[in-house]
């Protein structure tokens, strides 16, 4: 007989529904990343001096190490998702768009945890040195 309806075609073809979190994800990461940029931006203008002794007190004390790891955190965060658009957008083979986000998702878990490793090791051994 017909197809049905117009709606009953179309029904189910439409958004996947996660374009809303992924957007409000992207612009809260966004603002993330400004307030802890201008409060390392501050911090940094107002140290005065930048020896690596200097640089690494700072950021032993516990509120530069939190808010340098969340710039970390928030940073990488935000490349993936802006990416994974990206990724999603131009591939169009499911294989290579799943390696393509894997390696993504690999890439930005290594280089924030590589990031927090080293604010942690500056950060605990800055009383040793």
């Amino acid at each position: 007989m017909g197809n049905g309806t117009s709606i009953g075609r179309v029904r189910g073809l439409g958004a996947a529904h996660q374009g809303p979190h992924h957007w409000l994800m992207q612009r809260f990461t966004a603002v993330g990343n400004l307030v802890t940029v201008l409060f390392l931006g501050v911090s940094l203008a107002l140290l005065g001096d930048y020896s690596y002794a200097s640089v690494a007190g700072w950021l032993s004390a516990p509120l530069p190490a939190f808010m340098v790891a969340l710039l970390v955190v928030s940073t990488f965060w935000h490349a993936r998702l802006g990416l994974q658009v990206l990724i999603e957008d131009y591939l169009h083979e499911s294989g290579t768009k799943f390696a393509a986000i894997l390696a993504l998702n690999i890439a930005s878990f290594a280089g924030a945890a590589f990031g927090l490793f080293c604010i942690a090791r500056l950060a605990f051994s800055a009383g040793a040195a």
